[in-house]
């Protein structure tokens, strides 16, 4: 059971009851009650198979024949998959790379690109980009019609540890200034977590959510994760006293 209302419902731009889905008779994730409103970073983690890419997928509407219920109020939405296909030969420019599915004006493709770091890339070769800089025009991509809603699946996947911390820094600072809500899939728990809102961890179901905090305390997280992974949690929830350049290097404040 599927269901989709549009409207407003204060801050609310998607909520998921009692949601699960399955495929040849197996269930791939059950039970998921969420809710992502504007401005607010939801994070789903858990290992891999738990269901983390199929509940984005029903929050979507990617899923159609699901159990439960999904509201969504807004269709405003970028999206960020976990595995983008190209053709890695083909002479594609950043800027063609923009406008390949989207009828996007240059101004609001320069405003995405500079959002994200990456404007002085718009005439370079996406086989030239690094994985950092990829990651970046596909978080403009995404933001270049500035949605209400962003769902982003692994967004820092081929980016090294400094780079990772850099991107989810940028990511808080696009639902800043966009005034976005942000469902974001991760396996790199610390450094999300300390950049989140809320929290659900899924293995199948959901284990537990909450804080960040709240959640590393929680039995069934240092289950999955293992004593060390909550301990380790507080490293990265200090104050920042340097700043991250796009490449991940550090700089002193």
């Amino acid at each position: 059971m599927s269901s989709s209302k549009m409207g407003s419902n204060n801050n609310t731009l998607v909520k998921l009851k009692n949601a699960g889905y399955q495929q040849n008779s197996k269930w791939l994730v059950k039970g998921v009650s969420l809710e992502v409103e504007k401005g607010k970073i939801v994070t789903l983690i858990g290992p891999n198979g738990s269901g983390k890419s199929t509940t984005a997928k029903i929050a979507l509407g990617i899923y159609k024949k699901i159990e439960g219920e999904v509201e969504k109020y807004t269709n405003k939405v970028g999206y960020v998959p976990q595995k983008v296909s190209i053709d890695w030969t083909l002479p594609l420019r950043v800027n063609d790379f923009m406008v390949l599915t989207e009828n996007l004006k240059d101004d609001a493709i320069d405003q995405a690109l500079s959002l994200t770091g990456v404007v002085h890339l718009k005439n370079k070769n996406l086989g030239n980009l690094s994985g950092g800089e990829f990651q970046r025009v596909l978080l403009a991509r995404a933001i270049s019609k500035k949605p209400d809603l962003l769902v982003l699946d692994e967004p820092v996947q081929g980016v090294d540890f400094t780079g990772e911390i850099a991107l989810y820094e940028l990511i808080k600072k696009i639902s800043e200034e966009l005034n976005c809500g942000i469902l974001l899939i991760s396996h790199d728990l610390h450094t999300v977590m300390s950049a989140t809102d809320h929290v659900v961890c899924l293995n199948g179901h959901v284990c537990c959510s909450g804080s960040p905090s709240d959640v590393a305390k929680n039995n069934e997280y240092k289950a999955l994760f293992g004593e060390q992974a909550s301990q380790t949690l507080s490293i990265y929830e200090h104050k920042h006293d340097h700043v991250h350049s796009h490449e991940g290097e550090i700089k002193k404040n």
